[in-house]
């Protein structure tokens, strides 16, 4: 089965070279127990140095891809499990580092559900919540604990994530910030990219809100990016939930008003020469599609080789990389207007 991370996997050799997430061997951990996060070894990112005024703590996506599909695997990743740190690490290049100029990034190891195991629970429930509910979500809200405790020092924040972090994400905003509110008032904003936002989820959970522009803050921001194939046949697409509401990256809006390629501050792309990523130009428009909650784009680039998870015209691995500088831009407006509205 193929790796659909492309651009992640491109740049795994320039996360290795940069030394931008943790180089020692990660702590391993077996299926219980809790997971020490004194261990630097158990961060994929710690900042060397804390410079900036605002934190980002993000969670990645599904990296416990392939193996997960071996016989006799199990349906959790071990936190030394190989496929898992060598795509978290590729990941935070393509991904996190889109907070990085505006954030101090720290971004957690944690025993995540596999492709294979996530894929069977959605098909039998329709989310994949029930599969994150338990050991991962225990491993993330401990690494909050001890960030919370140990590092953020009472700086705000922001909580991000993709595909499965978003998800974890979400499941984070509705339970640990609800329980932690001291915590949740310093949030400046809420980036679960790549996994659907629904009107059901906003309405179970009123302490919780969706972004209305593009300086609003303690918000929610998310979209799922798909071609115009997945719509037309109304595609499954597991990330894509009934009632799911997208905001469009380019101009930030709630409606269906088109955005073109002429907003869009620059993709990250891969370089096949250089062995990494470069900013170009490759169409990416977006529209949002009310009825599917999502957003269309007329890019230049392939969908995601997994149309049995998500449909023949998806750009799930897409999501932060086509709007990639306009997250970026994004991140800075927000963390501005917050420290305004607190002077």
């Amino acid at each position: 089965m193929k790796k659909f991370w492309a651009l992640t996997m491109m740049l795994s050799a320039m996360v290795f070279s940069l030394a931008i997430c943790t180089t020692a061997s990660v702590a391993a951990a077996g299926a219980g127990g809790a997971i020490d996060y004194s261990q630097k070894a158990n961060w994929c990112k710690l900042p060397n140095i804390i410079s900036k005024d605002v934190d980002t703590f993000y969670i990645y996506s599904t990296s416990y891809i392939e193996s997960s599909f071996k016989e006799s695997a199990p349906d959790y990743a071990t936190l030394d499990n190989p496929e898992m740190v060598e795509l978290a690490q590729s990941e935070y290049v393509a991904h996190a580092t889109v907070y990085e100029d505006s954030t101090n990034v720290f971004v957690p190891y944690y025993r995540q559900v596999g492709m294979r195991y996530a894929g069977e629970v959605c098909a039998k429930t329709g989310s994949i919540e029930a599969a994150i509910s338990g050991m991962p979500y225990d491993d993330i809200t401990a690494a909050l604990d001890y960030y919370f405790t140990h590092y953020n020092e009472g700086r705000p924040f922001i909580i991000a994530g993709h595909s499965q972090g978003s998800a974890m994400t979400l499941l984070v905003l509705k339970k640990y910030f609800k329980e932690h509110p001291d915590y949740y008032k310093r949030m400046v904003a809420a980036y679960p990219i790549g996994y659907a936002v629904t009107k059901d989820y906003l309405a179970a959970n009123p302490h919780l809100k969706f972004a209305t522009g593009e300086s609003d803050t303690g918000v929610i921001i998310s979209w799922n990016t798909e071609g115009k194939q997945n719509v037309k046949e109304n595609a499954k697409n597991v990330v894509v939930l009934p009632g799911a509401i997208s905001i469009n990256p380019l101009n930030w809006k709630l409606d269906e008003t088109y955005a073109p390629s002429s907003k869009n501050l620059g993709s990250l792309i891969g370089d096949e020469k250089l062995g990494m990523g470069k900013i170009g130009d490759i169409g990416a428009d977006a529209q949002i599609n009310l009825a599917r909650g999502v957003i269309v784009t007329n890019a230049k680039a392939e969908p995601v080789p997994m149309p049995d998870f998500f449909g023949p015209a998806s750009f799930h691995d897409n999501d932060y990389t086509f709007y990639y500088n306009n997250i970026k831009d994004n991140v800075a407006k927000r963390i501005a207007a917050y420290k305004a509205d607190r002077k």
